[in-house]
């Protein structure tokens, strides 16, 4: 794009931020060194933090006057976009996730097509990267069709119109058009709005050209309650909208429930039939096939250790959002609002 600075949209980097001392340092870096020509500000919505992290915010921007933090009131991630994005001053917002890295060039080339495309929002791929075997695992899950799908913002595609993009750079003036995130919705509030972009005649537009860096959980413990979380509020979405969901969404809970069937056959068939055993049986056993036949792929490519611990991975993802999403949908959580943490 051959503008002078000067005529280029001033850009205003939105962030909710909770409990991200391990990677919060990286993703304000990766902003300040994008080579966008064109002015902006860094605007972080701060939860209640017991790690550190807002010290490390309050250094940084004690170093650059470009970086500025506000109280995130609600502690809930949509509440602390809509806190930032209220609180930013430039035509052009973009989200950032504490686990994401820009590469430098991502906001000039999200810019330019931005304003190409005349889209209310542009986003591209979210490519999952660990540093430890565990992290290489789950980052392999996010990329493969075994584990997320294997869609569009995860391993690429064909740039144009989409149903909803990773993270987003945004037109102001139309987020504010359609009321911002819904604060209600603590998981699945990108693709709820980016529904009501669309639904209000706007544009979603996917581009393979940018490439975020994603930091998968580091623990067990994160990813089951990550994905948990997740699956619950995409079983609220799914229920509140219907057919507006992908079919995709539904493989999970439909897989936990027939092997949870087949447990249950096969209780019933040591008692009764030693047939109905061997047919309730096959179904765990497939899924054993299917997952260590998958480990192996991922061992290949990412290394023995990561192999390893593809074989817990890979179920807990599948297990912990299949039946979170069977809670959300059946509304068999006590207070949904409360699945908003990582």
């Amino acid at each position: 794009m051959a503008q002078q600075a000067d005529a280029l949209p001033g850009v205003s980097y939105v962030m909710p931020v909770l409990n991200e001392v391990e990677h919060i340092e990286a993703a304000i870096d990766s902003l300040t060194a994008q080579d966008y020509a064109g002015p902006f500000e860094i605007v972080l919505a701060l939860g209640p933090s017991v790690d550190g992290t807002n010290e490390i915010i309050k250094t940084m921007a004690k170093a650059d006057a470009r970086i500025r933090s506000i109280p995130n009131e609600l502690g809930s991630t949509p509440g602390g976009l809509n806190a930032a994005i209220r609180a930013s001053t430039f035509p052009v917002v973009v989200r950032v996730d504490a686990h994401s890295v820009l590469p430098t060039n991502y906001t000039r080339i999200a810019v330019e097509t931005l304003l190409a495309t005349g889209a209310d929002n542009v986003g591209g791929i979210m490519k999952a990267e660990g540093t430890t075997p565990f992290e290489k695992a789950v980052a392999h899950a996010y990329g493969s069709p075994e584990g997320l799908g294997g869609t569009q913002h995860h391993v690429g595609g064909k740039a144009g119109p989409a149903d909803t993009a990773y993270l987003g750079v945004f037109q102001r003036s139309r987020l504010v058009d359609v009321g911002l995130f819904d604060e209600d919705i603590k998981r699945g509030q990108d693709w709820e709005l980016n529904r009501r972009l669309r639904a209000s005649g706007g544009t979603v537009w996917f581009t393979p050209d940018l490439t975020v860096v994603y930091r998968p959980r580091s623990s067990l413990r994160k990813l089951v309650r990550q994905f948990v979380a997740t699956g619950i509020w995409r079983g609220e979405l799914a229920r509140r909208f219907g057919s507006a969901n992908s079919i995709r969404y539904f493989v999970p809970p439909v897989a936990v429930l027939g092997i949870a069937l087949s447990v249950v056959l096969g209780i019933v068939g040591v008692a009764v039939s030693i047939p109905l055993l061997a047919l309730a049986l096959a179904v765990p056993a497939l899924y054993a096939a299917f997952v260590l036949g998958a480990a192996v792929v991922a061992g290949a490519r990412n290394g023995l250790g990561a192999g390893a611990w593809y074989l817990i991975v890979l179920p807990c993802i599948h297990f912990g959002w299949g039946t979170g999403f069977l809670l959300g949908f059946l509304k068999l959580t006590r207070n949904i609002t409360e699945h908003t943490g990582r």
